[in-house]
């Protein structure tokens, strides 16, 4: 296959950045700027097959980019344009083989990263009938079969990441375990995601706000942990984004007679009511450091904003949240575009102000205090934050037509 075109995130240019914004009128109803967006990066990219890893320069099996492709995939539903379902079958007909073999992917390197990329196969194997997805589901769930854990049966976030969990891998593997439950009538495995997403709650909460830590160290050992509780030290944005989706899409495969239940949407209610606590009155978005939004050098932080978007207008519509959480959306939606989102004349839309990512430990050390959240890389177009504005803008039309708005 000759790919023409190479994605890659691109550093925000300058470094201004928006702690506050006034909004203009949005126009638009929100599933247009989904489209919009979706065109924008297929006019730029003719495939996201290959793409730029700034480490190796080597394409991968990777959750960012194949989450971008599921999104531009689902607007095919919304506009009976194949073109949108044809340029994400592209993106996994590269990386997995007719055998069903997938292509970077190492079992043994125990990575939650790798298991998110393979959630929408079940959907092409529904589409098209082909095994070769079917077989590369079963490789991905051998690897939680094995999968390293804490004590409690906790999955380690990435095995060279030993006895922690992270709120991010939690999205990476409980909606494909929820999933993989229902298609091959394996009900161990929505006991399996009930128990990771509830885990994390318990070991990440802090009493008082509400909110939830980035990570939690079993060991209490790292730099970045509280020797008391094993909790990192700041509430991050988009960590708490990609669990807040997690349940969302747990619910959709969970039984309704499930023992986990009502447990799951309690805790979503909960994290949504802390999320409006730091919420900026301003902007209707939410800050990269959640609490620290009058902070220096905090911002205005489009993922995490898109996520919270998504989760309220589906939370909303499932009948999980209050419906007044899909005002919040609707408003919040109107003021990211109006905030965070540029014309370009040539393709469309560019969303900024996207962290390009944020860890804990590693090589070099990341200490997680609030200077490194701040002044990690700031992003333009990165799919982290361009594939849930685009999931985002689909939730608020699907939630509009149900509750009548």
């Amino acid at each position: 296959m000759e790919i023409k075109n190479i994605i890659c995130s691109m550093a925000l240019v300058g470094s201004t950045v928006l702690t506050g914004c006034s909004t203009a009128p949005v126009v638009k109803v929100p599933l247009e700027y989904s489209i919009e967006m979706a065109d924008a990066m297929m006019a730029r990219y003719d495939s996201i097959v290959h793409h730029m890893d700034h480490l190796d320069k080597r394409a991968s099996w990777q959750y960012d980019y194949a989450l971008l492709a599921e999104a531009i995939g689902k607007l095919e539903k919304y506009t009976s344009n194949p073109a949108y379902g044809k340029y994400m079958k592209d993106f996994f007909d590269y990386y997995v083989d007719s055998l069903g073999n997938i292509r970077y992917y190492k079992l043994e390197e125990y990575n939650l990263d790798k298991i998110r990329p393979a959630v929408p196969l079940f959907s092409l194997y529904e589409r098209t009938g082909d095994s070769c997805y079917i077989r590369a589901l079963h490789q991905e769930i051998k690897q939680l079969e094995t999968h390293p854990r804490t004590k409690e049966g906790g999955y380690w976030h990435k095995k060279i990441y030993p006895h922690q969990m992270w709120l991010d891998g939690i999205f990476m593997a409980s909606p494909f375990m929820a999933e993989y439950a229902k298609m091959f009538e394996q009900p161990q495995w929505f006991d399996e995601a009930v128990r990771q997403i509830t885990l994390i709650y318990d070991r990440t909460l802090d009493a008082r706000t509400g909110l939830l830590y980035h990570a939690w160290d079993e060991s209490k050992t790292q730099r970045w942990a509280n020797p008391e509780t094993g909790q990192s030290r700041h509430f991050w944005s988009r960590a708490t984004g990609w669990y807040m989706m997690a349940i969302a899409d747990v619910l959709d495969y969970l039984p309704e007679n499930h023992s986990g239940r009502n447990l799951l949407i309690s805790i979503y209610g909960e994290v949504a009511s802390a999320l409006l606590s730091v919420q900026d009155p301003d902007s209707k978005l939410w800050f990269q450091v959640l609490d620290c939004g009058g902070r220096e050098g905090n911002y205005l932080e489009a993922s995490g904003s898109s996520m919270f978007i998504y989760s309220f207008a589906k939370g909303a519509r499932k009948g999980y949240l209050d419906i007044s959480y899909l005002d919040v959306a609707h408003e919040a939606f109107d003021s990211l575009v109006s905030c965070l989102m540029k014309p370009d004349k040539a393709n469309g839309w560019i969303m900024t102000q996207i962290c390009g990512g944020c860890g804990l430990g590693g090589k070099p050390y990341r200490e997680g205090d609030y200077h490194y959240y701040v002044t990690e890389k700031i992003v333009e177009n990165d799919p982290k934050g361009v594939a849930p504005f685009i999931l985002a803008g689909m939730e608020l039309h699907d939630a509009d037509l149900v509750l009548k708005r």
